[in-house]
């Protein structure tokens, strides 16, 4: 069953697109940053300390892992879409009717749909952190390229690929309950807008620590330079709850609701 429904993301044109637009994005941004990132790996200072931002001194190699996996989670911000396309696919023209008329045992169904739509996630946050890779090794392969695949550059990738794939299935579940493309793109804004603004933030740490892209920075940024709101380990147990509560969510309506 989860092979036909992966099948079936895989034959929808709407994904493809959008996943074409996401990495355009993260290609365009990354071309924008690798000829500063060269000059700044160019004037490394003999204790090794770099500036990729003017005025802040840092050393180099934990500099340019943080960058690294930064400009990963930039995409943080778009990859939920792909989970709410998927979704949303299922209520153009009464598709999930005829779905459930296949597989009339919605609970499975909606599993299996969660899991094929973790499966394409994880190949769009691959591409997405192979192509972070790339393009800062073009900035360090004349000083030290060993350093993208250090210990801490899996780490922080890793975390980075975990936290696309729960986010987008929060976007999925989350689709599937609201029933529409347009609204569960609304909601996934909503929820980064929180973030974004900082407003939360700025009144309730705890309170923003439990939203999804403030647990995603929490989990993948360094507090040493940057202001958090929760721990790693907080931010992962977010992380976890969010796609599981939505999806049980989900399944639980889509027992009771028409197909419609």
């Amino acid at each position: 069953m989860t092979g036909a429904e992966l099948t079936k993301i895989l034959t929808l044109r709407s994904v493809w697109i959008v996943t074409g637009v996401i990495l355009a994005l993260h290609l365009l941004v990354s071309y924008l940053n690798v000829g500063t990132n060269i000059e700044a790996v160019r004037a490394i200072t003999p204790d090794g300390t770099i500036e990729l931002f003017a005025d802040d001194p840092q050393p180099a190699g934990r500099a340019i892992i943080d960058f690294l996996v930064a400009s990963s989670f930039q995409m943080g911000l778009f990859l939920p879409g792909l989970g709410v396309v998927i979704a949303g696919q299922e209520f153009r023209t009464s598709q999930l009717g005829q779905t459930l008329l296949a597989v009339p045992h919605r609970g499975r169904l909606i599993v299996a749909k969660a899991v094929a739509t973790a499966v394409y996630l994880l190949f769009a946050a691959l591409v997405v952190a192979g192509a972070s890779t790339a393009f800062m090794y073009a900035a360090v392969r004349d000083w030290n390229p060993g350093l993208l695949v250090s210990p801490d550059a899996w780490l922080g990738q890793g975390k980075f690929v975990v936290f696309a794939v729960l986010t987008g299935l929060v976007g999925f579940a989350v689709t599937m309950i609201v029933r529409s493309t347009l609204a569960g793109v609304a909601v996934i804004v909503g929820l980064a807008t929180v973030t974004m603004t900082q407003l939360l933030a700025a009144f309730s740490p705890a309170l923003d620590a439990l939203f999804p892209l403030s647990a995603g920075r929490n989990l993948l940024l360094d507090p040493v330079v940057n202001r958090l709101s929760a721990s790693p380990v907080h931010a992962m147990a977010v992380l976890v709850a969010w796609p599981l509560v939505t999806t049980a969510v989900a399944a639980f309506l889509l027992a009771r609701r028409d197909a419609r």
